[in-house]
């Protein structure tokens, strides 16, 4: 169960980076039991993949996650929201089918995976013009450092428009390859009731196989950005979480700094979710 969490918080963190989305907390769920997370997220930039989605404007993300009987099995859906005029045609709602689990628990190769695929809908255009499909894979290696708290993960996703002759068109067909590296530690907490805090630092290097899911015009194949972040959960009683983060981008070719207006992006991101 306790590498089950571990890549739970790590795909927490890879959604936050990517899409403020959250993939389901086993912890405290009695065996066989339906298991709901509900969350809003505020993020003063929206960064997705790379790509800075609204502009200048921040965003909202509301987010439902069902773990379907601690099976491995969910479902979830999210939706991305501008905070102000000018992006409503890219409002997206994200829906989620997913399988995660691990392998050899106890080995220094222990592994933690997750499979699902990925539904890109946005309701205020023609299916043909901008969705996507995407299927990817995640795998984690928690034991595999000789550093308690150090883990690496790797991320396969292939995306594609959902119907062919979109306007992304082939643009946005490709290869994502995310390479992680996360750390989480514990210092002393800020009030009474929580006695200690777990900090997580998160770094990423993302590889782009010439995807742009905004087209027409593929990018080039080459390491896109990287990723830098720090975050923290805030318990604060009834099954509510707090998680305020901090992210800085850097984009490392020509084409995302010309989409993104700028190589550099720090974005602020404080969540608050409710688990049942």
């Amino acid at each position: 169960m306790k590498h089950v969490l571990l890549l739970t918080a790590v795909l927490l963190i890879a959604a936050t980076a990517g899409a403020q989305d959250w993939e389901g907390d086993l912890l405290g769920m009695e065996a066989g039991s339906l298991h709901a997370t509900l969350g809003v997220t505020y993020d003063s930039e929206y960064i997705w993949r790379g790509f800075k989605v609204f502009g200048s404007k921040s965003a909202t993300h509301l987010v439902g996650d069902v773990d379907l009987f601690e099976t491995g099995f969910g479902i979830s859906a999210a939706g991305h929201y501008a905070n102000g005029s000018g992006y409503v045609n890219w409002t997206r709602y994200d829906y989620t089918l997913y399988y995660q689990n691990g392998l050899f628990p106890d080995e220094p190769y222990a592994t933690n995976f997750r499979v699902g695929w990925v539904m890109y809908d946005y309701p205020d255009m023609p299916s043909d013009f901008a969705d996507l499909q995407e299927a990817h894979a995640v795998l984690s290696w928690p034991n595999i450092l000789p550093i308690k708290g150090l883990c690496p993960t790797y991320v396969a996703a292939k995306m594609w428009p959902s119907k062919g002759g979109s306007y992304i068109g082939g643009a946005a067909s490709g290869w994502f390859h995310i390479f992680m590296l996360d750390y989480g530690f514990t210092v002393q907490g800020l009030l009474p009731q929580m006695p200690e805090h777990l900090i997580r630092l998160h770094a990423e290097l993302v590889y782009n196989d010439s995807v742009n899911p905004y087209g027409p015009r593929r990018k080039d194949r080459e390491f896109s950005h990287a990723l830098f972040g720090v975050a923290t959960d805030l318990e604060l009683g009834n099954n509510l979480t707090l998680t305020p983060a901090v992210y800085y981008q850097r984009a490392l070719d020509t084409g995302l700094e010309w989409f993104n207006d700028g190589a550099d992006e720090l974005w602020a991101s404080v969540g608050l979710k409710y688990s049942f």
